[in-house]
């Protein structure tokens, strides 16, 4: 069938007290939003989800909202957010999911994946420039780029896409290490999430080198997942912040 996207998601069912909703706009009636898009996919459908997908912090506390996303069709594949305190190593991961009888979900990490005939590929990103930077972010920033080059190896696809939390450009950050990693394993579309509200104007949503790049992150596409693969350029994508 066919592969999507969409990031930022929020969910707060094991913690009320972080509904998005307060925020009103786009956010208000969020977690009704992605049922309602979700439950117009197909079971064969992949759903990659770009970081930030549950507010609970440990995986038990966010086990209701993998439970809702398990009950709406679609496999899905998380990438690590910023804000996903809950994430563990890959195994414990897989674990609680087996535990639980969580069978749609997979972590994309330190790995790929095959769906309809093209290897999906990610990691979290991060945002790392020398001059306000320190030693730290440089760190976190080249194991990223570490993480993203292993899953580009281990693809066993010719065709390859990624999918990231930060964004590889934004205004006028470039992350060179990702960017040249696009270009190296001709990664022909990059999805990302983190920007939100207004941001989402001046996020990057074009062609660098040989990729489409395009923001996916919840609020900015109404909560309705954008399809991917067969490739739909400017598809399902709305711009901007009610």
């Amino acid at each position: 069938m066919s592969i999507y996207a969409i990031g930022d998601l929020h969910l707060a069912l094991g913690c009320p007290e972080k509904d998005m909703g307060l925020f009103g706009g786009r956010w208000e009636g969020y977690t009704e939003k992605i049922r309602a898009s979700f439950s117009q996919l197909h079971e064969e459908d992949s759903i990659v989800l770009c970081g930030d997908t549950s507010w609970g912090m440990s995986l038990e506390a966010a086990l209701p909202d993998f439970q809702f996303l398990e009950a709406l069709p679609g496999r899905k594949y998380l990438v690590k957010g910023n804000h996903d305190y809950w994430w563990e190593t890959a195994s414990k991961m897989n674990a609680f999911f087996e535990k639980h009888g969580l069978k749609k979900l997979s972590v994309l990490h330190n790995n790929s994946a095959v769906c309809e005939g093209v290897s999906l590929c990610g990691t979290r990103g991060w945002f790392y420039e020398e001059e306000r930077h320190g030693e730290h972010d440089a760190k976190v920033m080249k194991r990223e780029i570490g993480r993203l080059e292993l899953s580009l190896q281990q693809a066993s696809e010719e065709t390859k896409l990624v999918f990231l939390h930060y964004p590889p450009l934004f205004q006028s950050y470039r992350c060179e290490g990702i960017l040249e990693l696009l270009e190296k394993y001709r990664v022909p579309e990059c999805l990302y999430g983190h920007i939100h509200g207004k941001g989402g104007y001046a996020a990057f949503r074009g062609v660098e080198g040989c990729t489409h790049l395009t923001l996916v992150a919840g609020d900015y596409l109404n909560f309705t997942p954008r399809r991917v693969w067969p490739r739909s350029v400017g598809a399902n994508e709305t711009e901007g912040e009610a």
